[in-house]
Order: C-alpha cells, then sequence, then structure tokens
C-alpha cells in the first residue's frame, strides 16, 4: 500500500502507538497474578483479566496461585533409636501472597523444597522407629505446622504435607518380622490363659451347683453314661458313684 507523502506524518505515529499498546497488553488468567515494578520498584498486584504494562518502564512477573504438588526427595533419616532408613514425602502448598513471593525469596519453589527437606530429616530424627511406622498421621500434622510456619514469610501456605514411604534394610525388615511373630504368640498365649482361667471359674459354679443339689450329680452321671454308649470304643469305663463305693465299703468293713 502506497502512503500518501501528505498523510505520512500522520499514519506513522499511529502505526507506532499501536504497535506499542499490543506490546503493552497483558492477558492474565484467573488463576494467575501479576505482580508489577515500576522502575525497579514495587507497584502493584494486578489482577485477572486484560491488564497494560508499559515495556521499559514496568516489569510483570506472573505468579500461579494454585495448588502446587512438590515430591520431597528421599533423605536418610537417623531415629532416635539410632535406626536408619530412607524416607521420602509430598507437599502441597500454594502462593497466597504474590507479593512476598517474588519480593521475600529469590525462588519460592526451590526454597520451599528445601525447607521441606531439612525439616522432613530434622522432625523424623526426633521419633523412634516404631512410631514412624504408626503415626504417621501425627508426623504429617507436625511436619506441616512446622514447615507452614516457616514459608509464612514468603506469602506461602502449605496445606498438607504426606509421608509416603519409609524404606528400611533387610536386616531391620528380619528383626521387625520376628518381633511381630513374638507378639503374635504372646497374644495366643495370654488368650489362651484367659479361656483357662474363664473355664476353671466355670468348673468351680459348676461343682458349687452339684455340691447344693445331688440330683444334678445323677443328670451327669447318666449323661455321661449316654456319652460313653455312643462311642465305638473297645474298652468300656463304667463309672461308680463315690457313694456306693462308700456303701459298699461300709457293708465289708461292718461284716468283718
Amino acid at each position: 500500500m502506497i502512503i500518501p507523502f501528505n498523510l505520512a506524518p500522520i499514519i506513522v505515529p499511529v502505526f507506532i502507538v499501536i504497535g506499542f499498546l499490543f506490546l503493552s497488553l497483558r492477558i492474565v488468567p484467573e488463576y494467575q497474578r501479576l505482580v508489577v515494578f515500576f522502575l525497579g520498584r514495587f507497584q502493584i498486584v494486578k489482577k485477572p483479566g486484560l491488564r497494560i504494562v508499559v515495556p521499559g518502564i514496568q516489569q510483570a512477573v506472573r505468579v500461579d496461585l494454585r495448588v502446587i504438588t512438590m515430591d520431597v526427595p528421599s533423605q536418610d533419616v537417623i531415629s532416635r533409636d539410632n535406626v536408619t532408613v530412607r524416607v521420602n514425602a509430598v507437599l502441597y502448598f500454594r502462593v497466597v501472597d504474590p507479593e512476598k513471593a517474588i519480593i521475600q525469596v529469590e525462588n519460592y519453589l526451590n526454597a520451599t523444597s528445601q525447607l521441606s527437606q531439612t525439616t522432613l530429616r530434622s522432625v523424623l530424627g526426633q521419633h523412634e522407629l516404631d512410631e514412624m511406622l504408626a503415626e504417621r498421621e501425627k508426623m504429617n500434622a507436625d511436619l506441616q505446622e512446622i514447615i507452614d510456619k516457616q514459608s509464612d514469610a514468603w506469602g506461602i501456605k502449605v496445606t498438607n504435607v504426606e509421608i509416603k514411604h519409609v524404606d528400611l534394610n533387610e536386616n531391620m525388615v528380619r528383626a521387625i518380622a520376628k518381633q511381630a511373630e513374638a507378639e503374635r504368640e504372646r497374644r495366643a498365649k495370654v488368650i489362651h490363659a484367659e479361656g483357662e482361667l474363664q473355664a476353671s471359674e466355670k468348673l468351680l459354679a459348676a461343682a458349687e451347683v452339684i455340691s447344693k443339689n445331688p440330683q444334678a450329680l445323677q443328670l451327669r452321671y447318666l449323661q455321661t453314661l449316654n456319652d460313653i454308649s455312643n462311642e465305638n470304643a473297645t474298652t468300656l469305663v463304667f463309672p461308680l458313684p463315690m457313694d456306693l463305693i462308700h456303701a459298699f465299703g461300709m457293708k465289708s468293713g461292718g461284716s468283718s
């Protein structure tokens, strides 16, 4: 297109202004914020929408406000009872103050990762191995509280920390298996002893009932005879009541 010479002084500045506006436009999604600096000084945090950032005078840094999932690398931890284990975890956090996240720390992602690793070693080192294996929820809460408190100055909110794996060496796995087996045997013996105790109490109660009612002894005698007759045994044991034996003894003693 050929621009007339007399319109060139008007059209050229218009194109320059349009190009300048095109370079100044920023589209900010709903899940992001735009931290704007004016000549190196913090100016404003711009919300989602179509925003203008003047090139050369203003600088803008995008900050994502969505929850970030960070995998904490495996750490060698020495427990309070001197057992070495490898533990890894997963961290969930998000930026709640974009201004602090950009100004107060150089790289909030790297800083949060390093903080979570050191805190993981420090907190788990204060617990014994049994606590690591049985009380994960408590340790997760302790880790979340400590990391969240220290990262608050960076404008970061830690929503959750989960311990994923506690890896043991083969010797410790065998030792724990033996301990579990011994615990099961102990419980079996205790249950057996409790059963014997309850059975003895019931037998004592039955003996007291029979001693007060001699007819009950006769009924028990007849039931025993019925049980013996139903068995296919070559040898038959015929029980005699003690009072009958005592009567024979008294008779033979009198005749002699």
